[in-house]
């Protein structure tokens, strides 16, 4: 059985970009382009099949989803095929399990 956390607020880039900003005294304009190419820089990786592994933080991969049969929820009766498709997959490392464990 799981249960529901409670509804926390979300970290958008731009709160990323401030709280990085503010706490190591860096202009803001300079955090959004180093987050900004960081992110291309991963998005192009992801896309050339490539894995990325950040000790602690954890492990983006590119996985692919097998062909499957779903249903209409207007019609259950009319089976729909989901085709194959890449996805991408994180697993949270270590130290990020044992934080939001807590």
């Amino acid at each position: 059985m799981t249960t529901t956390l409670a509804k926390k607020s979300t970290m958008t880039k731009k709160k990323l970009i401030n709280s990085i900003a503010q706490e190591k005294q860096i202009h803001p304009n300079d955090v959004r382009n180093v987050i900004q190419a960081f992110l291309d820089r991963m998005t192009e990786a992801l896309a050339e099949g490539e894995r990325l592994e950040f000790r602690d933080f954890g492990v983006f991969e590119v996985v692919e989803r097998k062909q499957k049969i779903g249903r209409n929820p207007k019609n259950a009766a009319v089976p729909i095929i989901i085709p194959a498709r890449s996805a991408v997959k994180f697993t949270p490392g270590k130290k990020m399990r044992k934080l939001i464990e807590k």
